[in-house]
Formats: C-alpha cells, structure tokens, sequence
C-alpha cells in the first residue's frame, strides 16, 4: 500500500438470527432504545427513521422469534397510549451490547494485528 495521510479503520456488522431469520441487530436496538427514551412506538419509528408499521413489524418479529414480550404496550385513551422496555428487554438489551463491544475489540485487535505494517 502507498504511503498517505489517510487512516484505516474497520467496522463490522453482527445480527443475531433465529432459524435463518434475522431477529436482532444495531437497527433494532436503536429501535428499542428509542422506545424505551420516548416510551412511545411512533415517536421511536420517527427517530430511527422508519415507519411505525416496519417498527411495529420489527417488534412482533423479535417477540416472535425470541418467544419473549419485548415492549408492553398500551392502546390510546384519555391520557393517550404509550409503550415501555419490558425487564425482559432491557436484559437483552444489556447482553447484546456486551456481545456487541467484545466482538468489537475482537476485530479491532485482529485489524491492528493484520494491518499493523500499513
């Protein structure tokens, strides 16, 4: 490689996947941080830019695929509807952001190791 000025940096990507079928990943945690920051579904899809019937799609999904209750949610009303991060997501949340930062180190050390002569 030539000599420059420019710096080189990795990035990768991971996903959790059940029988082939993508169920967790940076998007969907974004997703449910959101929802968990604004307890509220749409104003979540409007944050992570998409709508709220994709969100509401990536929510059931992950419900589904994982066989647990993600977002409790309650339907409008007089004091209007709202949703919020079940325990049961918050641990997921938690497990996958460790997953998430070793992976992270793993492929920073091994890009370090590979392009260290660069």
């Amino acid at each position: 490689m030539r000599e420059s000025h420019n710096v080189l940096d990795i990035r990768s990507k991971i996903w959790i996947e059940v029988d082939g079928e993508p169920v967790f990943g940076r998007g969907r945690r974004f997703l449910l941080e959101a929802i968990d920051s604004h307890g509220s579904i749409n104003q979540a899809a409007q944050e992570v830019d998409i709508s709220f019937r994709k969100a509401w799609g990536h929510i059931k999904a992950m419900e589904e695929r994982l066989g647990v209750k993600l977002v409790d949610r309650q339907t409008g009303g007089k004091n209007g509807g709202g949703a919020a991060l079940t325990a049961e997501a918050r641990k997921f949340l938690k497990k996958y952001g460790v997953l998430e930062k070793g992976i992270q180190e793993i492929v920073d050390k091994r890009f370090r190791k590979v392009f260290q002569t660069v």
